[in-house]
């Protein structure tokens, strides 16, 4: 954590920010009481060459810039969340972060499920699956669940984003979209979810921006030149909300170029609520029942 603290004041430095503002900027565990979120200029149907930009949670370190840079280019994008350990020591669904949710909701993003507890598929067992979770009380351990008990961390995170979301103008449903950490299914998993109405999201290949590799081997300058080479439009693209392993970070460098330079190619963003094959799960509301603990199996 210190380390992942120690980068994210460096290139707070690097944008001008003293220390304390670094730590400080509306979105790092708070949002502004002056700065209310903007509404995206773009339109429906507008978007002829469209890419869906999406991220999934992480330590939560650069989600302040990230709402920035999607403020100021007016480009809408797709979450997906996990109850993810933040830099500042709580979860990315906790309570010091549902104003920063609620801000992105009211600006018109969209949102799917990535699990409660950030859980891995390791393999299918009969009548189930073996998940490793990085985050909850089996984290780092490989444990079993049926396919009800994987439903159940879906619908967990929908419902704390129900919770969260409350009542007022900001109320917006998750969609029955999900996203399995690291990317990793199987036909069982994908069927267990299908079972409870989600669909699952991947990335295109050109689409894996990169974020979480090594920044000695892939340093920002050329991840940045091979989105810009390889992306074409109707490409999901995937990033994340801080890395923890990576010591360079990804959004403040490349992030902002990326879009500017996918527009000045003819491409736009949009959710994935418009998108071909996903946007009618996107658009239909995740109905969870109240968020219940559920026990797992132990795999030795």
């Amino acid at each position: 954590m210190r380390r992942a603290g120690e980068t994210f004041l460096q290139w707070g430095r690097a944008l001008g920010l003293s220390a304390a503002a670094a730590l400080c900027t509306p979105g790092w565990g708070q949002t502004s009481n002056t700065t209310q979120p903007t509404q995206p200029t773009q339109r429906v149907g507008e978007c002829k060459q469209p890419v869906y930009l999406t991220f999934d949670t992480g330590h939560m370190g650069v989600a302040p810039l990230v709402a920035q840079v999607l403020r100021r280019q007016q480009v809408l994008v797709t979450f997906f969340m996990a109850n993810e350990r933040t830099l500042t020591g709580g979860s990315s669904l906790d309570d010091q972060w549902a104003p920063w949710w609620r801000d992105r909701a009211q600006e018109g993003h969209a949102f799917g499920s990535h699990t409660w507890d950030h859980e891995v598929w390791q393999a299918d067992v009969p009548d189930g699956l073996v998940l490793k979770p990085t985050m909850g009380p089996q984290a780092g351990r490989r444990h079993r669940v049926s396919a009800a008990q994987y439903c159940q961390s879906l619908d967990k995170t929908a419902q704390r984003w129900a919770d969260m979301m409350g009542s007022g103008p900001a109320q917006q449903a998750m969609g029955r979209i999900f996203r399995a950490p690291a990317g990793k299914t199987s036909p069982a998993l994908i069927e267990a979810a299908r079972g409870c109405g989600y669909t699952h999201v991947g990335w295109s290949a050109a689409g894996f921006l990169g974020d979480e590799l090594s920044s000695e081997r892939y340093p920002n300058e050329v991840l940045l030149s091979r989105a810009l080479r390889d992306i074409r439009a109707g490409d999901i693209l995937v990033a994340h909300l801080g890395i923890w392993s990576r010591q360079d970070p990804w959004a403040p460098a490349v992030l902002e170029p990326l879009i500017e330079g996918l527009k000045r190619k003819g491409m736009c963003f949009a959710t994935l609520r418009d998108h071909p094959k996903f946007g009618q799960a996107a658009r239909t509301a995740a109905v969870t029942a109240p968020a219940l603990a559920f026990s797992h199996g132990h795999v030795d």
